[in-house]
């Protein structure tokens, strides 16, 4: 298979999961059509071994904000065999649950993303992402 091929379909991987959190349904078909068995996923404050569960933790965090809004960079992609690794950056909006009428600023993060992804019988799936927080402004949920 050409290499580029495969770089698109493995960059298209983290578009989809970037957009997926703010829009998709979040469902162990969500997660399978994305992720590997074995996946890991490291954020700043947790990180999340297995597919198993992998949906449920994402829907566990984003219920801490009333919204959010992801925007991911063109992802660098090298590929090896059936292995590849990816970097991309990441901005995430974070919308407060209003208290008692309280506005509240946004949580706003800039993150470098890095990951690797294996080439399966079901194609190309991320083995691993990792969120590496660079800037911040707000504050996160209580």
């Amino acid at each position: 298979m050409d290499p580029r091929w495969s770089k698109a379909e493995i960059g298209e991987l983290l578009d989809r999961y970037v957009l997926g959190l703010d829009y998709d349904k979040l469902d162990d078909e969500w997660a399978a059509e994305l992720f590997s068995d074995d996946v890991v996923i490291e954020f700043p404050i947790s990180r999340h071994t297995g597919i198993d569960g992998l949906a449920e933790y994402h829907r566990r965090a984003l219920a801490m904000w009333a919204g959010t809004h992801h925007l991911n960079t063109p992802s660098v992609v090298s590929v090896s065999g059936n292995r590849a690794t990816l970097r991309a950056n990441m901005t995430s909006v974070h919308v407060h649950h209003e208290r008692e009428g309280e506005i509240r600023p946004h949580y706003v993060s800039g993150t470098c993303v890095t990951g690797d992804a294996v080439r399966t019988e079901r194609g190309w799936r991320l083995s691993r992402l990792s969120f590496d927080l660079i800037w911040k402004t707000g504050n996160p949920p209580d």
